[in-house]
């Protein structure tokens, strides 16, 4: 008889979120650029919030967009751009299915141990600007 062990993976706490949301509101600051970051758990329900006074209302809606996409597909949104295109294998994606996904990069997954755990969405600034904190974000956590 085989046993297997398996080793449970904390999921992500509010302390986790909170540390997501500061670091990517430093990154932003540093930038020069007022943001909206939001955090999901890895069921999709929210962790935190956070919308700076003056980032445009959008982002908020934005920001936590990312981070379900980031999260349904487990991949950062920057890398599902080009899937939507119109030529893209995922054109019908964003219609098809009745999700609030958003394909514009500043959604990334959270991994620990390997396990998806939870993401963040950063939104207020250039998407590619969005990336970036949203990739520092989860650097400080680890």
């Amino acid at each position: 008889m085989s046993t297997t062990t398996t080793t449970a993976v904390a999921p992500l706490t509010i302390q986790d979120a909170e540390i997501l949301v500061t670091a990517a509101r430093r990154a932003a600051e540093s930038a020069g650029v007022t943001v909206s970051v939001t955090v999901l758990d890895a069921g999709g329900h929210l962790l935190a919030f956070r919308r700076d006074d003056r980032a445009v209302l959008i982002s908020g809606e934005t920001s936590t967009r990312k981070a379900y996409t980031a999260l349904q597909l487990n991949a950062p949104t920057a890398d599902l751009v080009d899937l939507v295109k119109p030529d893209g294998p995922f054109h019908s994606l964003p219609t098809a299915l009745d999700r609030p996904l958003l394909f514009i990069a500043g959604g990334i997954p959270v991994h620990r141990d390997g396990r998806l755990i939870g993401a963040i969405g950063v939104g207020g600034g250039a998407p590619e600007q969005d990336h970036g904190f949203a990739t520092a974000a989860v650097t400080e956590l680890v």
